[in-house]
């Protein structure tokens, strides 16, 4: 179930593997790790993912990616998961980043949630940097952590529904095969 619903999504390989940007990257853009649709690679994917979307920084797309290449994890789905971050989503959830580190920094400067457009976080960076890439980096460790176990863990069932209709389906065919 899992990976045929996120191959619904995804382009095909070739789409990135003969892409002329691209080609700086050589053999490394042939790894099948890094197209394969498993277990692993999915669920490193989502950890990638979740990680780097947290990351308060421009191109959190191109971190993915290097990531990505580095765990051996599906490549589109960690660079797409990165698109969680955009302009509606963007001001809460590093407000919430803010938050969380101010809390475990203790810090008391208490910052409008408005801070947190993009004219408004330049104008304030001097106050909120610290903050922000400690909550954001927690954050994205919790996030990812839960994402990687989560993966796994639905993968699994998947699987284990899987074989557990397989059986029935079988026990159906042995048991109407000798009656008849």
């Amino acid at each position: 179930m899992p990976k045929k619903l996120i191959q619904r999504f995804l382009p095909h390989h070739h789409t990135f593997k003969e892409h002329k940007r691209l080609q700086f990257l050589g053999e490394h853009l042939h790894n099948p790790n890094l197209w394969h649709l498993n277990r692993r690679s999915v669920a490193l994917a989502f950890a990638v993912g979740f990680f780097s979307m947290y990351l308060p920084i421009p191109g959190q797309m191109i971190v993915a990616a290097a990531l990505a290449f580095l765990v051996g994890a599906n490549l589109p789905v960690s660079v797409v998961l990165v698109w969680i971050t955009n302009p509606l989503t963007m001001p809460a959830m590093f407000y919430l980043a803010y938050k969380v580190g101010a809390l475990v920094l203790g810090t008391t400067n208490e910052i409008s949630p408005d801070v947190f457009t993009l004219g408004g976080a330049l104008n304030e960076l001097g106050d909120i940097w610290w903050p922000l890439l400690l909550g954001s980096l927690i954050l994205g460790t919790i996030l990812a952590a839960v994402g990687y176990l989560s993966i796994r863990l639905l993968w699994r069932l998947s699987v284990l529904k899987r074989w557990q209709k397989r059986r029935q389906e079988r026990t159906q065919s042995q048991s109407s095969g000798t009656s008849g």
